[in-house]
């Protein structure tokens, strides 16, 4: 009975002191201050230094080409005109799209006052022949001097009649060739002015790829020269260059090369000839191709086999020094350079490198 009883007593003061000790750090623990957490800092990564790009030195066809834009154009074609100035277009017989056989006519002025001024010039003519005649039986009677003047006077009579008639043939225009009207700049009662455009006639049987080039981008074109001319909706054909254009003195002296810009003061347009284009000659006319249909053309001016080449980006220069940087096992180093011929997105090495070779762009 005892023992249980200090049994029982036991364990009760024992939990009771656990009990006790739990409280007693319990509350310790809250009547400490709370501690600082530690701040997490975020991993730094040293930042890579970007490798420059190596490209291959190879061996490729150089080719340098010239470019430029054109139309179809005939072969023969020609632009009509009046010489007469300030007349009124009487007639027009014409109209785009229509044939016309030489010497048909396409149009005339209105030279009424013309004909009459030459009609009564006629008359008073045939007075003066009359008196002439007299002049004539009386030679032997005159003064060498005063028969000398008189058959000059009859002469200059004569002659303002002829050149008269000449002026009013010029009111009438004519069909140089047989062709086809392509365009007519005029309408009937126009006031033309001398040398403007009227029409332009073309043989469209004779038709030909054509291109307008500056002289800078003539330098090195030559007769024969292949090219690949591409037509507006008929693709792709193969040529070569058949005629250069005709400088013109005004377009040495800064002209418009026949572009028909005018300066402001009035001058009449230029036409265009055959003459002022770079004339191709294609392997084959495609059907779809008409006159003034547009294209462009690339004429190859030179070409290359097996040359040596890197891109620009790794050509290096410092002064008269050519030089590139070759990276091999052994590292990378300077390699001096002789380049040749260059294109857009291709230089050529002449010496200091061979294929295989890496080199370092910038």
């Amino acid at each position: 009975m005892f023992t249980k009883w200090l049994t029982e007593g036991s364990f009760k003061r024992t939990a009771a002191v656990i009990l006790g000790a739990a409280l007693v750090f319990t509350s310790g623990c809250s009547l400490l201050p709370n501690e600082d957490k530690e701040e997490v800092l975020p991993e730094i990564t040293p930042p890579q230094i970007s490798k420059k790009p190596e490209y291959d030195v190879t061996t490729t066809t150089l080719e340098s080409k010239t470019t430029g834009t054109g139309k179809i154009i005939s072969l023969q074609e020609e632009t009509m005109y009046f010489t007469l100035d300030g007349k009124r277009l009487k007639d027009l017989n014409i109209k785009a799209g229509q044939k016309v056989t030489a010497g048909q006519t396409i149009g005339s002025l209105d030279v009424e006052d013309l004909v009459k001024t030459l009609r009564s010039d006629k008359l008073q003519f045939k007075k003066d022949e009359v008196q002439m005649k007299d002049t004539l039986r009386k030679k032997d009677e005159m003064e060498p001097i005063d028969f000398e003047m008189a058959v000059v006077d009859f002469e200059a009579k004569r002659q303002k009649l002829v050149d008269a008639q000449e002026e009013i043939n010029k009111a009438t225009l004519v069909a140089p060739f047989t062709g086809t009207v392509v365009s007519v700049s005029v309408m009937k009662g126009d006031q033309i002015k001398a040398y403007d455009p009227i029409c332009v006639i073309a043989d469209t049987g004779r038709l030909t790829a054509a291109a307008k080039l500056s002289q800078d981008e003539l330098k090195g074109i030559s007769v024969g020269m292949p090219v690949m001319v591409d037509i507006n909706g008929a693709g792709q054909v193969n040529g070569k260059v058949k005629q250069l254009p005709v400088i013109d003195k005004e377009d040495e002296n800064g002209g418009n090369g026949g572009n028909g810009g005018g300066n402001g003061g009035g001058a009449a347009q230029k036409p265009e000839r055959p003459e002022d284009f770079l004339i191709v000659e294609l392997s084959k006319m495609p059907e779809k191709a008409v006159r003034g249909t547009l294209l462009s053309i690339s004429i190859t001016t030179s070409r290359k086999e097996n040359v040596i080449v890197i891109p620009p980006s790794a050509l290096r220069t410092i002064g008269s020094r050519t030089y590139v940087q070759v990276a091999d096992d052994q590292g990378k180093r300077e390699v001096d350079v002789e380049v040749g011929e260059q294109t857009p997105t291709e230089i050529e090495i002449i010496k200091g490198l061979t294929p295989g070779q890496k080199v370092v762009g910038r």
